[in-house]
Order: C-alpha cells, then sequence, then structure tokens
C-alpha cells in the first residue's frame, strides 16, 4: 500500500518545509509513504524549501494557473507514481499533518473513497466573515448532498485509487465542492473526521477578496448543482413558476364569478406566462438530465484511459527500477 501525500503550492516559501517535516513518515499498513508538491508557478524559493525539506517529487506549472488545476495535475502525478491512497493537504500549514494516519484509516479499511477532515470551527482563529461563509456553505451543501458534518471547503483529504480515478475537475477556481458533487454522482462512499486547523497569519492566497471569493465560489456550486442535479435544479424552479401562475389564475376566476371578469385579463395573462416558463424549465431539465448520461458514459471512459496511462508509466519505471537492483546485486557479487 503506497500513500503519496500532494501539496499544491504557490508562494509558500515561508511553510511548505514545516509542512513537508510534519507528514508522518511510517504508518501502519502503509508500506511507503511519499510527498508529491506541485508548484502552482511560485516566484519565491518555494520548490528548494520543499526539496530541503525532504520532498520526494517536485512537478512545475510553468504559469500560475490556479488551485483548481494544480489539486487536478496533483492526482494525476500522484497516480502516475503508483499511489494506492492519496492524502491532498495545503502548504500553507493549516492543517495537522500529524493526523494523516488517522484521515486514511476508513480508507484503508475500505470504509470510504473519500475521507474529509472537517474543521472544528469553534474556537479556530479565523475572520469572522470567511468563518460564518464556511458555516453557511456547509449547511447548504451538507443537505443539498446529504454528507452530514461535512466541512465541504476544507482540502484536507484522503482520496483511495478508485476515487482519484473517478473525479474530474472542470472548475477554474476551487475544486473542493466540485469534487463532493462529483462524488457523490459517481457514488463514491464520503466520510467526515472532525480534526483541529490552525489559525493561518498571511492572507489566504485562494480568498485575496472576499467578495470576489464568494462570487467565484457561488457560481462554481450554482454550475455543480446544474451539471450533476439538472432535473432537480430546473425542475425546482419550473414547477414553484407553474404553482405561481395558478395565483393569478384563481384571482381571474374569482373576479369573474362577481361578473367582472373583462377588467382583469392581465392576471390571465401573467398566470399563463408563469405556467408556459415552468413548463419550458421542466424541458431543459429533461434535456439536460438525458445530457447528463452521456456526460456519465464519458467519465466512464476517461476513468478507463486514467487507469491505462497511469500503468502505462508505472511499466517503464518499475522495470527500472528492477534493472538498477539487479545491477546493483550484480556489482555486489563482483565485490
Amino acid at each position: 500500500m503506497k500513500l503519496i501525500v500532494t501539496i499544491p503550492a504557490y508562494n509558500e516559501e515561508a511553510t511548505i518545509g514545516e509542512v513537508v517535516r510534519e507528514i508522518p513518515r511510517a504508518i501502519a499498513g502503509v508500506r511507503r509513504v511519499e510527498v508529491l508538491v506541485v508548484d502552482d508557478g511560485s516566484r519565491d524559493g518555494t520548490v528548494e524549501a520543499a526539496l530541503a525539506a525532504g520532498a520526494d517529487h517536485v512537478v512545475r506549472n510553468g504559469t500560475n494557473r490556479g488551485l483548481a488545476y494544480t489539486f487536478r495535475r496533483a492526482l494525476n502525478e500522484a497516480l502516475v507514481r503508483g499511489a494506492d491512497v492519496i492524502v491532498n493537504t495545503d502548504a500553507d500549514n493549516h492543517y495537522d499533518q500529524t493526523r494523516i494516519p488517522d484521515l486514511i484509516q476508513p480508507v484503508l479499511r475500505n470504509e470510504a473513497d473519500i475521507v474529509v477532515g472537517s474543521r472544528v470551527f469553534d474556537g479556530l482563529a479565523m475572520r469572522w466573515a470567511n468563518k460564518q461563509g464556511n458555516r453557511l456553505a456547509n449547511f447548504i451543501l451538507q443537505r443539498l448532498l446529504r454528507i452530514p458534518g461535512v466541512d465541504v471547503s476544507s482540502g484536507f483529504r484522503a482520496y483511495s485509487r478508485e476515487a482519484a480515478l473517478s473525479l474530474n475537475v472542470l472548475s477554474s477556481h476551487t475544486y473542493t465542492h466540485e469534487t463532493l458533487f462529483n462524488a457523490v454522482d459517481r457514488r463514491l462512499r464520503v466520510v467526515s473526521i472532525p480534526l483541529k486547523a490552525r489559525h493561518v497569519e498571511r492572507p489566504s492566497r485562494l480568498i485575496a477578496s472576499l467578495p470576489k471569493h464568494v462570487w467565484a465560489a457561488g457560481v462554481g456550486i450554482l454550475q455543480s448543482i446544474l451539471r450533476y442535479r439538472p432535473l432537480r435544479a430546473y425542475g425546482t424552479v419550473g414547477v414553484a413558476l407553474m404553482i405561481a401562475g395558478v395565483a393569478p389564475f384563481l384571482r381571474f376566476l374569482y373576479f369573474v364569478l362577481q361578473g367582472d371578469g373583462q377588467g382583469h385579463v392581465q392576471s390571465l395573462i401573467a398566470g399563463l406566462v408563469l405556467v408556459f416558463v415552468g413548463v419550458q424549465l421542466i424541458v431543459v431539465g429533461l434535456l439536460a438530465k438525458a445530457i447528463s448520461w452521456n456526460r456519465e458514459l464519458l467519465e466512464e471512459v476517461l476513468y478507463r484511459l486514467k487507469d491505462v496511462s497511469a500503468k502505462d508509466v508505472q511499466e517503464p519505471r518499475r522495470a527500472r527500477a528492477d534493472a538498477q537492483i539487479e545491477e546493483t546485486n550484480g556489482r555486489v557479487k563482483v565485490a
């Protein structure tokens, strides 16, 4: 069982070393632990600090591509390197890496495909607006996804190889919300375990501006809802409009029964418009649902392609490693 801890990083020279050094290298049930840092075009000494702290692998984006892209690349790079379990953590030392053994236990016991290290907000020093925004997002998405207790914005997560192959991140901002929608859609088992987090002094790299982050995250959540729950999304609004359209009809009928229907035709028109738009939205939802079936087929094809691609890359590496071992053994015998 091979565990690879992935760390997306952007200008984290001050903290990346602490994160790498804190990662346990001996875990019960795990044969080997490796650390993979994906540098997102840092302009400081992030790469040098990660290597000095003992990172096993460092790959770099040519330019700053954003967290979602970097996370997606981190999963793929870990799969190529033969990971059976992947843990993702942040480079700002927000999470307690010593809890990685606890985080991966449900995966090792085959009880979960994804384990979310959910932050305990009580007592956590965090900006009031950020904390309340996280709580609001948790309240909404926990009920929408039916995953109680999960911290939907936490980046401290463990993934089985199956989960890493199955997930597809399309967002350009963050991956945390979309991957949960995708996981539920792919029928992956998601569990949450409460973990304490640390206060980070410096401003967040992701939340440079709170209003912009709220807007981008909100748009991402809406896109995920429309992508993974199209019939429920369009259908709910459509049914609501149809129900709302009944009220003008009833108003018009009331006046007709009172013998005064001629002056209230606008109620009839308003009711017709609401019902018509509601029906159209339901039809759009049905069409979107049909399209989502095609998306599910494509995701299955992507799953198999990523699996084959990772294995194709691993085989030459294993062959080179075996050749090196044989050569070394040969030299030992000669000596």
